[in-house]
């Protein structure tokens, strides 16, 4: 077909619908973060990209959540939310059956947790810093996107050789090396940011700001969701406790600073064990997957 067919006929699909959403915020993003550096961020044009990044990501998020609870439904299994996050067999969407799926298979249950958080963000005070894991995730969805989809619907691959492996475009390669070197670093960053959003929201709550107990609470369930499926923020976790640990050994640090440590870790391992869902919805399940 010729050109304009074939981009009329991408656009269609909801797959588009999903990359779209993701382009939106991270232009929403950039407009945003513009605001912020000249110290603007409470100008209408800040508010509005502010609101339109979120609102992006709760559409981009909600179509992968609305395509996996659809195949679970095909499959004939039940459909509440908490089971459809915790299933393992719909963790990772197939291409066939959803079309959502490229280089990285959207994670339902981090979807799930994505769209919920989007939602409450959308509505919460302005916090720049949470919009930041949002707007990795889309970087590296929009490039495996493009990659996948768009630059084989303007420049067709061709037709190879018998016996001969397809050779994709240049700008295909070069997105796809940049895939595989930056994600698990990405995803490491994304993990970070959303330990340190968590004490950022318990600062608002410490200064008792309008709402900030409710955010907190909300925000402490949805972060102890991603603790239990995402094995990049259980890495990052470990490795902020084992450098605490290492700083608090030094001789010279005060006996109720380490006694404190030793506490506050006793609490947050006590409120794990009594939260975790997998022990009120099946037992225990694999391990988490590390594609999160």
């Amino acid at each position: 077909m010729p050109l304009g067919q074939r981009l009329a006929a991408l656009a269609q699909t909801l797959q588009f619908a999903w990359f779209a959403g993701h382009v939106t915020l991270l232009l929403a993003t950039l407009r945003y973060s513009l605001s912020y550096i000249t110290f603007n961020y409470s100008s209408r044009w800040a508010a509005f990209s502010y609101r339109t990044a979120f609102l992006s990501a709760c559409v981009t998020y909600g179509i992968v959540v609305y395509k996996a609870y659809r195949a679970r439904m095909r499959a004939g299994k039940q459909g509440g939310v908490v089971a459809l996050a915790t299933d393992e067999n719909v963790q990772y969407l197939s291409k066939s059956s959803t079309r959502l799926c490229i280089a990285f298979p959207p994670h339902v249950a981090r979807a799930n947790y994505l769209a919920v958080m989007a939602l409450v963000w959308l509505f919460s005070r302005q916090i720049p810093l949470a919009i930041l894991p949002f707007s990795v995730y889309s970087v590296f969805h929009v490039a495996t996107y493009v990659r996948s989809n768009l630059l084989p619907t303007i420049q067709p691959p061709p037709a190879a050789q018998a016996g001969a492996k397809p050779q994709g475009s240049a700008a295909s390669e070069a997105i796809g090396k940049f895939v595989k070197e930056y994600y698990d670093g990405s995803m490491t960053l994304v993990a970070l940011l959303e330990i340190f959003l968590w004490f950022r929201v318990l600062g608002s709550a410490m200064l008792f700001q309008k709402g900030s107990w409710i955010l907190l609470a909300v925000y402490t369930v949805f972060f102890r969701a991603r603790v239990a499926q995402s094995s990049f923020v259980q890495e990052a976790i470990n490795q902020l406790t084992a450098r605490i640990d290492a700083q608090l050994a030094n001789q010279s640090t005060p006996p109720a600073a380490k006694q404190g440590w030793a506490t506050f870790k006793g609490i947050v391992k006590q409120a794990g064990d009594a939260t975790d869902i997998r022990r009120y919805v099946g037992g225990q399940q694999g391990a988490p997957k590390k594609a999160q």
